[in-house]
């Protein structure tokens, strides 16, 4: 394989390795085993940054094998956090501080602090973000509702992203869920709304602090074009990982046609 790195130029420059704080590619996991999760991480751990364990899946695992789990993704130098969906239902009942006790003794490496389904006083959430980095995690805070008809304005949602930055979070996620359509930057197709991006840019003047939900191929592509091979993308199916860096590079017809012409 170092031959074939050695012969081969990446069509697209640019590209950070890991250990990166931009460029990141988190996989979305809904359930994957144990030995599928080493499969994957055989294949491409070096191009793997984070493993959401989506929803409230981690509450759902058999006995053991979620320790297991995360003590595998961390050997491969992967981080591994909750959903935030299952750090919702603890800030509903109460328990933030007991929640990320939890995560922490189990060795979870990061932690997402949002309010997509719940509504968050902005105090609890700067305070959730404050009490994750003082735990250690690295802490990524979620923008945007998961409701298409209960979203806040782009301005807003920027503005929040801001404060998130300022309260201590290492990246800002932009909600996108597991289909990439009728959310937030998205249309009722999965088509990115360019004057949604244009107006979060705005206000957030630190794009590399942006991780961007981009399930769908399409939307993978518009965003690297947009901002470079070290874009911050998220929600990523384990099968398309590979996939989505070769569209990184250029080792994919749908960016190598920029290098070329």
């Amino acid at each position: 394989m170092d031959s074939w790195r050695e012969m081969i130029a990446l069509p697209l420059a640019g590209r950070s390795r890991k250990p990166r704080v931009q460029g990141l590619s988190m996989v979305l996991d809904k359930g994957l085993g144990l030995a599928e999760t080493k499969d994957l991480l055989d294949i491409s751990a070096n191009h793997i940054d984070f493993i959401k364990l989506g929803f409230g899946t981690s509450a759902l695992y058999a006995d053991g094998i979620l320790q297991a789990k995360i003590n595998l993704v961390k050997a491969y130098g992967v981080d591994i956090y909750p959903g935030g969906t299952f750090f919702e239902v603890a800030a509903a009942q109460g328990k933030v501080e007991s929640f990320f006790k939890l995560a922490q003794s189990i060795g979870f490496s990061a932690i997402e602090v949002s309010d997509g389904t719940i509504y968050l006083d902005s105090d609890d959430r700067r305070r959730a973000i404050e009490m994750g980095v003082k735990f250690g995690f690295k802490v990524l805070a979620e923008v945007g509702k998961k409701d298409p008809d209960e979203q806040d304005t782009y301005r807003e949602l920027a503005i929040q992203a801001k404060k998130d930055l300022e309260a201590g979070a290492h990246w800002v996620i932009v909600e996108g869920r597991e289909f990439g359509k009728n959310v937030v930057i998205y249309d009722e197709s999965g088509q990115i709304k360019d004057s949604a991006v244009e107006e979060f840019l705005m206000w957030v003047k630190q794009p590399e602090c942006l991780l961007w939900e981009a399930p769908l191929k399409d939307q993978q592509e518009t965003l690297i074009n947009r901002f470079g091979a070290d874009v911050n993308l998220g929600n990523i199916p384990p099968g398309e990982i590979l996939s989505l860096e070769a569209l990184r590079v250029g080792l994919r017809g749908d960016t190598l046609k920029r290098c070329y012409r």
